[in-house]
């Protein structure tokens, strides 16, 4: 069945505010196999100029992956869990996270088409500051098979 074009620019309400810490940021970039001290020396990450330790630049997939989910848990969203696979994954920071930030996740439909019987549905999730603050836009396409 394809997908609803009307979904297109659907947006979902604001996620609740995930807190980024110094471990989970240790944690992330060990997992992803980066020594830099940045992700772990305080001191290091504001001799570079940042106020705390950053995180990897792919840390946003924390946040705005369990933010996206909120588009398959939609069920006017008529796509084959069964039959997804991850199509394409961008991230566009604004800054960098760091430990200490208060994220709010904001999530959109931006795509939504079928190409030779394969759903294409593309979401955009914003990340911002409790205060505004526009952090990182991490984009996902999934693609369930015909």
């Amino acid at each position: 069945m394809a997908l609803d074009r009307a979904l297109v620019g659907r947006s979902y309400p604001p996620s609740a505010v995930y807190e980024v810490g110094r471990a989970k940021i240790a944690e992330f970039a060990t997992a992803v196999g980066d020594p830099s001290p940045l992700y772990r020396d305080a001191e290091a990450a504001r001799a570079a100029g940042h106020p705390d330790v950053i995180a990897p630049p792919t840390f946003a997939i924390v946040v705005s992956l369990e933010a996206a989910m909120v588009v398959l848990d939609d069920p006017d969203v008529a796509i084959d869990y069964g039959r997804v696979v991850h199509g394409e994954q961008r991230f566009a920071h604004h800054r960098p996270i760091r430990a200490g930030d208060r994220l709010i996740a904001t999530t959109t439909i931006d795509a939504a088409r079928t190409v030779a019987g394969n759903d294409l549905l593309t979401a955009r999730v914003d990340l911002a500051t409790e205060d505004g603050e526009a952090v990182c836009t991490a984009t996902s396409m999934l693609v369930a098979r015909a």
